[in-house]
């Protein structure tokens, strides 16, 4: 059985996916729609383009989630990897490249691949129904067209917008001498939330902080997509008045501090943000601060002084499906498991984690065309611990684009040291890769 996979999206994901597929022996269209169509954030045609920053970040397999997904897909035959290795440039510990160079090199290796068709059509609508296995790579400029196409299939609210993102916390390094566990009222479970307090003084402090804070501008091309109101920063939220944010996410109402006996002033409260308990995001702390400013501003909080951050808050374009709700654990829409979705829009962050999803959807598509069952990466590797975040491991009412990091891997078991943790889980997992990959490779 050979029946070609059409892919949607010449980024980074799209390209991954596609020599993924052709390298498993099966024809792949991939359709992109620049030239015909322009976008305000590209400058030219070439596949792979990156946008923003030409880093792919650290390329520290054992001390650092990313370059631990770099090795990992360095294993998996990755393209994204192989362009990024040739044609790196002076970046320290980091993973950059020479985004030109870098394009032109994925560009080049798939036109020439003989079991690839790059066509350069937009598909504004849902694909054709005679398209029986599909990936969507379309990522944060999908097409309105396509966008309406897919809320229509989904019943979802609206895809893009200036999404605002909260700061998630690393529970472990919470200081919970100062922090504790209470819902509101003792709703719910009665302490479904970290709470963190700060007494009139501390408040005037992180408020006047707030407001002299560093903030990122608006790129050109972002410029009239407006947030949403119940998305609002809270920088924003303080600007209109002293006291908003007392009466709003730091409401410290039905909260009782247990070392005082008493209601603080106001409170910052922390939602566990994923099964495993090890992350926790910072309620209604949508936020465009720069990051440096975040870090030095929200240690201010009690609780937070030695506060890491899995990731920090932001405010940019973004168009991304709940995957949680949405995705099953390969990747396909419930609603239409023909279609597959891989990259930004499932709600990763960053190059590498697009390009990781791709290879992902890539190989489960080749092995849905050639009829084998489809087998995912353990969870204890970087794969599989992103892949079971955005496929259920997250929280759907909360989700929110999210980066691979340490936290979203299962704990490692028995006692060890702190700064024996990340190498002996980056062990664990390329161990466990490469159980896995040989597996999928005799099932080929």
């Amino acid at each position: 059985m050979n029946t070609c996979v059409h892919i949607i999206g010449g980024g980074l994901a799209g390209s991954e996916a596609a020599w993924q597929i052709a390298e498993q022996g099966i024809s792949v269209i991939l359709h992109e729609m620049r030239p015909r169509r322009t976008t305000a954030a590209h400058h030219g045609e070439g596949l792979a383009e990156l946008v923003c920053s030409n880093s792919f970040r650290s390329d520290d397999a054992q001390n650092n989630a990313v370059g631990l997904l770099h090795e990992e897909m360095r294993r998996m035959n990755s393209l994204i990897m192989r362009c990024g290795d040739a044609t790196k440039v002076p970046a320290g510990s980091a993973l950059a490249v020479d985004r030109d160079h870098f394009s032109d090199m994925v560009s080049t290796i798939l036109k020439n691949h003989p079991l690839i068709e790059i066509e350069r059509d937009c598909i504004d609508e849902l694909p054709p129904a005679d398209w029986s296995n599909v990936i969507i790579a379309t990522g944060p400029l999908t097409s309105d067209g396509l966008s309406h196409a897919i809320l229509g299939l989904t019943g979802e609210d609206s895809l893009a917008f200036f999404d605002a993102i909260a700061p998630i916390v690393y529970k472990d390094s919470i200081n919970f001498d100062i922090a504790w566990f209470q819902s509101r009222y003792d709703k719910g479970e009665g302490a479904d939330y970290i709470n963190c307090p700060l007494d009139q003084a501390q408040y005037e402090a992180f408020i006047k902080a707030l407001l002299e804070g560093e903030k990122t501008s608006f790129k050109e091309w972002e410029a009239n997509t407006p947030y949403f109101e119940g998305c609002m920063p809270i920088e924003v939220m303080a600007e209109r008045g002293h006291e908003t944010l007392r009466f709003g996410p730091m409401k410290p109402v039905g909260l009782i501090d247990p070392r005082t006996g008493r209601q603080a002033h106001a409170v910052i409260q922390l939602r566990q943000d994923n099964k495993l308990g090890t992350l926790y995001n910072m309620v209604g702390f949508q936020t465009k601060l720069k990051y440096g400013a975040q870090t030095d501003i929200f240690r201010m909080i009690p609780g937070l002084e030695q506060a890491r951050f899995a990731r920090l808050g932001g405010l940019h374009r973004n168009t991304f499906i709940n995957a949680p709700k949405l995705l099953d654990q390969s990747l396909r829409l419930k609603a239409d498991p023909r279609l597959r979705f891989a990259g930004q829009i499932t709600g990763v962050e960053g190059y590498i984690e697009s390009a990781a999803i791709g290879l992902l959807a890539g190989r489960f598509a080749a092995a849905e065309a050639k009829g084998e069952s489809i087998s995912h990466p353990p969870m204890v590797t970087a794969f599989g611990a992103l892949l079971a975040h955005i496929t259920g491991g997250a929280h759907a009412e909360s989700f929110q684009p999210m980066n691979v990091n340490f936290g979203l891997f299962p704990p490692l078991e028995g006692r060890i040291r702190k700064k024996e943790r990340k190498p002996a889980m980056s062990e664990r997992a390329l161990l466990a890769l490469e159980q896995w990959r040989q597996s999928t490779d005799s099932a080929a």
